[in-house]
């Protein structure tokens, strides 16, 4: 599934909020067009903004972030973008909240709805389009989400912590179905959580940020742990050996040891 050209590139890229917190310096990665990359790292660090930095919804202090060789707020395919909180509108149905991005676009209405019904379908909603958000569970509302991000076909998929806000239970339920998603659906994905175990398992490479910008050390890439689990990946594998050895390595990096 993986490419070897590097899809999403960074160099040195910077950010300072309201010109005095220096947040993230010199972040430099590669990300290959397919991909899917896991970012841990301390609360507050500052990966939520490189998140927001890859998705164009930040410009960049200094540095520069390409997307295919083009800024991301000026590259010509749409990027989909996941929060922790499912941000639907809860007067629209589940299949209007879906259709948003396409009409965004400027998409006639009825010309999106056989794009609009394929991600339904992949995200096992198909039932549910007439339904509204306080009818759905915290699952089914994040399942929603990750099919509005899906709908306008984007090359790259940012996850913000899609399933912080869920029981423990349905997140594992949600990472599983996120592996099931992105393997039937060609997309390079680029996701912020906390969980060391939930990177392990979803990633190929898990890259650690450290820094503490609230104490005047800028935020940075530390390392990047290749994740050499096979795929498809299942539950059951976080009892092996190689997988806490994964898990371990990461971890380790996050406290600089």
């Amino acid at each position: 599934m993986v490419t070897e050209r590097p899809f999403l590139i960074t160099h040195e890229l910077s950010f300072i909020f309201e010109g005095r917190l220096h947040v993230l310096e010199d972040v430099s990665l590669t990300i290959a067009a397919g991909a899917f990359v896991a970012l841990v790292g301390p609360s507050g660090v500052g990966k939520s903004t490189l998140l927001r930095l890859l998705g164009g919804l930040l410009p960049a202090t200094g540095g520069e972030a390409l997307l295919q060789g083009q800024p991301p707020h000026l590259h010509g395919s749409p990027i989909g973008i996941v929060f922790q909180r499912d941000g639907l509108m809860p007067w629209r149905t589940v299949w209007d909240n879906v259709a948003l991005p396409l009409e965004l676009q400027g998409v006639q209405k009825g010309e999106g709805n056989g794009r609009i019904q394929a991600v339904l379908d992949l995200v096992g909603l198909s039932d549910f389009i007439h339904s509204y958000p306080a009818q759905l569970s915290g699952g089914m509302a994040q399942r929603v989400s990750i099919a509005r991000a899906l709908v306008h076909e984007p090359a790259l998929l940012l996850l913000d912590e899609p399933f912080g806000a869920l029981d423990a239970l349905t997140r594992e339920r949600m990472g599983q179905e996120l592996l099931r998603i992105w393997e039937a659906m060609p997309v390079t994905v680029f996701m912020v959580t906390h969980s060391i175990m939930e990177a392990v398992l979803l990633a190929d490479e898990v890259m650690v940020m450290n820094g503490e910008p609230a104490a005047g050390k800028p935020a940075r890439i530390t390392a990047r742990i290749p994740i050499s689990l096979p795929r498809p990946r299942h539950l059951h594998m976080q009892a092996t050996a190689d997988f806490q050895q994964h898990a371990a390595a990461v971890r380790q990096a996050i406290a600089g040891v």
